[in-house]
């Protein structure tokens, strides 16, 4: 996607969840990450109406607050396949890892999950960072193998890494807010400007509620959202 850059923000709000359509404006060939199924039918008709050819539907990681749209997307478009990290151990057509292109590079940052991936698109300074970086914070790390080491390490090892002009995408806002740039969460991110053990301690004693589609959620996510 190094030519013009067709890119749509798209929200869904029951769950407050980002997706994100990339295409390249000459070949038409697209990306969708993080689609929510109650959203795939608007999803699809955005495609159809710019003419795009969606090859992927790429998920950061199995969700537990919503039901992945992947697998519903795959019966509407045909051709699409569906992705998601290898170490997610979750059904897709395509399982990556750390260092896997897919148009886009990968990156793994587990922490809020095993299977956490972050999505960079280098020609526009662009990077998609599922759960792992929120803008101003960070996915929680209580369940779902979460570990507040790893998910501090991933972030400044594989994110904070980036160049300083690299606009981050989250795959969820609760504030209003759409994008954060590297430079600004380095500054100004209340828990991973921290000390390694100040993060851990925060995240450790956030005693945040039960995800509240977590038990129909995770059990679908790992059957592509198509569980019967």
């Amino acid at each position: 996607m190094s030519a013009g850059l067709i890119f749509r923000q798209l929200f869904e709000s029951k769950s407050s969840t980002y997706s994100y359509l990339l295409a390249c404006e000459v070949t038409k060939q697209a990306v969708l990450i993080d689609p929510v199924i109650e959203t795939v039918d608007r999803d699809a008709g955005i495609v159809k109406q710019l003419g795009l050819v969606l090859k992927f539907a790429i998920n950061t990681h199995v969700h537990a607050d919503h039901v992945t749209g992947s697998g519903k997307l795959k019966s509407l478009i045909p051709g699409c396949q569906s992705v998601i990290a290898e170490a997610s151990q979750a059904k897709a057509n395509v399982r990556v890892k750390h260092g896997d292109k897919l148009q886009l590079e990968t990156r793994s940052t587990p922490g809020h999950t095993d299977g956490c991936l972050t999505y960079v698109l280098h020609s526009h300074r662009m990077a998609f960072t599922g759960d792992a970086l929120l803008i101003r914070g960070c996915g929680r790390t209580d369940f779902q193998q979460g570990s507040p080491e790893r998910l501090y390490e991933s972030v400044h090892s594989q994110i904070f890494s980036l160049p300083d002009n690299y606009q981050l995408y989250p795959a969820h806002d609760y504030t209003g807010q759409t994008v954060t740039t590297v430079a600004e969460e380095k500054k100004f991110n209340s828990r991973l400007t921290k000390t390694k053990s100040e993060f851990v301690d925060i995240m450790n004693n956030l005693n945040l509620p039960y995800p509240k589609q977590i038990d129909a959620a995770l059990p679908a996510n790992m059957v592509c959202g198509l569980q019967d």
